[in-house]
């Protein structure tokens, strides 16, 4: 079984990297508390929306067993940046790929971002912005 599809978004530059933590004092020991700054948690309801209409259009079933991931994150062109190019810059990929990972999975995607045993992700500048996903059993 895969899955193969483009959505038309401007890639979010919040990751999950950049969760906040409060600190609280409870029976004499201060517990962190982590949390998604407002930022992070509309980004991810962005995605969310997104994926969500791509997972009703296929009437997504979970995937079982070991998955191949593949995800092009193209973020629209800044500067003397040409269409297709690989972009270098912050964010970081792994950071991107775990909000994205998941929001899949509480999509139903698959049961749980560990299955995904092989990943390629790459980062490019692009004229239609978006982040375009593949995802296969292996």
């Amino acid at each position: 079984m895969k899955y193969e599809f483009f959505m038309a978004i401007i890639p979010p530059t919040s990751t999950a990297q950049e969760k906040a933590v409060r600190v609280i004092k409870k029976d004499g020991k201060h517990i962190p508390i982590f949390y998604d700054p407002p930022e992070l948690a509309a980004a991810k309801e962005k995605m969310k929306a997104h994926l969500s209409k791509h997972a009703a259009r296929l009437q997504v079933e979970k995937m079982n067993g070991p998955l191949r991931m593949v995800t092009k994150w193209c973020f629209p062109i800044t500067g003397k940046h040409q269409d297709g190019e690989y972009k270098d810059t912050k964010p970081d990929t792994d950071n991107l790929q775990k909000a994205l990972k998941d929001i899949m999975a509480e999509l139903n995607f698959f049961d749980n971002d560990a299955q995904v045993a092989s990943e390629i992700i790459e980062k490019f500048w692009a004229v239609k912005p978006g982040i375009f996903i593949h995802i296969e059993e292996i």
